[in-house]
């Protein structure tokens, strides 16, 4: 069974004490994929659309009309949906072989706030860059594609965070 040792929480009794921590499934990693994605899809259009319409012409980008802007940033968030789907099952799978900050409680998987903290970063990371990248690539503008990582590693942190506690109480795909 992949997974580290169960680690000690204080406050937290352990019923009975296992070798190791319960696994995470494949499955439970792209379903937990699919449903950030659509979070943080629509974060990203809506974050673009912003951005090209009231900030691009001032950072480099050419100025467009809505519709024009609004296309620009449907093929941000649509190529964006496949290169982080990947991104983030590839995240899930390293971070379920992880044992730090895994621990069983009454037979259930349990991740401390400092695991998804620290998942919530390494992801953010990982993602702004992805996002920028392809900002870059489809405004031709640095600025424009630096202003819209910048803002959504603000609206994603928040929205992450509370995503990796909603299915930290989620059992579903893991094995005792």
């Amino acid at each position: 069974m992949r997974g580290g040792p169960v680690q000690e929480m204080p406050g937290h009794e352990q019923s009975p004490p296992t070798k190791s921590v319960p696994a995470v499934s494949p499955k439970r990693s792209l379903a937990k994929a699919v449903s950030w994605r659509v979070v943080g899809t629509t974060d990203t259009l809506l974050l673009s659309f912003v951005v090209l319409t009231f900030l691009g012409p001032m950072l480099g980008a050419d100025e467009q009309s809505h519709t024009e802007n609004a296309k620009t940033a449907t093929f941000i968030a649509i190529t964006e949906v496949i290169t982080k789907m990947i991104l983030y099952y590839v995240h899930e799978q390293l971070w379920g072989r992880a044992g730090w900050g895994v621990f069983s409680e009454a037979g259930r998987r349990r991740e401390t706030k400092r695991r998804s903290g620290a998942k919530t970063a390494t992801w953010r990371v990982t993602a702004s860059l992805d996002t920028m990248l392809l900002a870059l690539l489809f405004t031709g503008s640095l600025g424009t594609a630096i202003s819209i990582g910048t803002l959504e590693v603000l609206t994603k942190l928040l929205l992450y965070y509370f995503h990796e506690r909603a299915w930290g109480r989620i059992q579903w795909g893991t094995q005792p």
